[in-house]
């Protein structure tokens, strides 16, 4: 069966992905001030994070329109998956939900899952990669459905930020508890609970608290973690990226550990530094 499938541009793709005729990224608009730009394929990760530095406010995002995502949604396939952020998080999956609707009020019944991850970033890219191996198996839309959603029900997300400076001026974090943080080195390990985030543990320093991470990933992945794939974005520090993946190998506990940059959402949300880790 042919088929499509569509992210916002919070998952964060490999290149055998990026270069798949059959993946579309809806980008959303990221914002800091006045500024503007759109998180699409020439997004400078670099000016980005130096424009986040250097600004007094946060960052924000837009989702995208509706329109955009029935835009994408616009193909001769018989079956469209779509994933989106966590709804927690933005009101992606919303708008997706909506450019279903629009889509199936001026065309013949298409199946269409809309999925929000219940994550982001690395989540997403995780669930991409499991709905591309479904697609080519050759599997119907309804099992295909039913997997996607077993894995995003137990699939576990966690990170680590290098600076907590954008969930200080997000108004995320008080600007005290931002700054002991800062002084005494304090890192939290964060986690998800159906989309929502959850502090899971602290840390004194980046390193430990990376390998705090992977200890409790490791610990939480189950018994058949030898059938579940890690997915790591790292935002803009690839060899911290290659860090925390070599330990995830050195485990010898999962079935792959994939590594990829992170695009501008996963950009904003975990600024410079920042490591997203998925296992499912």
């Amino acid at each position: 069966m042919t088929y499509r499938l569509i992210g916002d541009s919070c998952t964060d793709l490999d290149e055998n992905l990026k270069r798949d005729d059959n993946v579309r990224i809806v980008p959303l608009t990221l914002e800091i001030g006045d500024y503007q730009v759109i998180d699409d394929n020439k997004f400078n990760q670099k000016d980005f994070i130096k424009r986040m530095a250097e600004s007094k406010i946060g960052a924000k995002s837009a989702c995208p329109s509706p329109e955009a995502f029935k835009e994408a949604m616009e193909c001769d396939v018989d079956m469209v998956f779509v994933v989106t952020l966590s709804e927690h998080l933005s009101g992606s999956y919303q708008s997706a939900e909506i450019g279903k609707k629009l889509y199936e009020e001026e065309h013949d019944s298409k199946n269409i899952l809309v999925l929000s991850s219940k994550s982001a970033s690395a989540g997403q890219y995780r669930l991409m990669l499991e709905l591309d191996a479904l697609c080519k198996q050759g599997l119907k839309f309804e099992e295909i459905s039913k997997r996607i959603i077993e894995l995003r029900d137990d699939m576990k997300t966690y990170f680590v930020l290098e600076s907590l400076d954008t969930l200080r001026k997000n108004g995320r974090l008080s600007a005290v508890k931002a700054l002991i943080a800062s002084a005494l080195n304090i890192k939290p390990i964060m986690g998800a609970i159906n989309g929502v985030i959850v502090k899971k543990d602290q840390q004194r320093g980046i390193q430990k608290a990376l390998s705090r991470m992977v200890e409790l990933a490791i610990n939480e992945a189950g018994e058949n973690s030898k059938d579940k794939i890690v997915c790591i974005t790292h935002i803009n520090n690839e060899e911290r990226g290659e860090s925390v993946a070599k330990l995830f190998r050195k485990s010898n506990r999962f079935k792959d550990v994939k590594l990829v940059n992170g695009a501008g959402v996963a950009t904003m949300y975990a600024g410079d530094g920042g490591i997203v880790l998925a296992i499912g």
